[in-house]
């Protein structure tokens, strides 16, 4: 069996950087965040970021055939709804899609329990 890629990880990745690079940012913008100071951040570097983590997530996801939870935290300790609904409103909006598209999309599963779907603690 075969370690997750962030175990494998070693000196010889040119991309290991990423790792310690999402800590930083994730900690730099939280401090800007709190302090109101969001604005100090260009547009496109927030597009450059969320592009490329949705594009992370999804090639992982798809070429694990699994799923993880792709946000910090459990539940709302990272991030509100409001946060989050913003964010899905926009991202449809920017592909021109609308809610209608995203449930044929949206899939469910009531039957398992949130460390089948990989939302169990510390994840």
């Amino acid at each position: 069996m075969s370690m997750p890629a962030e175990k494998d990880a070693g000196v010889n990745d040119e991309f290991a950087w990423i790792e310690g690079a999402s800590e930083d940012i994730y900690a730099a913008a939280r401090k800007l965040i709190d302090g109101e100071e969001a604005g100090r951040i260009s547009e496109r570097a927030i597009r450059h970021l969320l592009t490329a983590a949705i594009r992370l997530y999804v090639a992982r996801t798809d070429g694990e055939d699994r799923t993880f939870r792709p946000v910090m935290g459990n539940y709302d300790e990272e991030l509100t709804a409001t946060e989050v609904i913003s964010a899905c409103t926009e991202l449809l909006r920017a592909l021109r899609l609308s809610p209608m598209e995203l449930s044929i999309w949206f899939r469910t599963r009531p039957d398992a329990t949130d460390a089948e779907q990989g939302y169990g603690k510390g994840n």
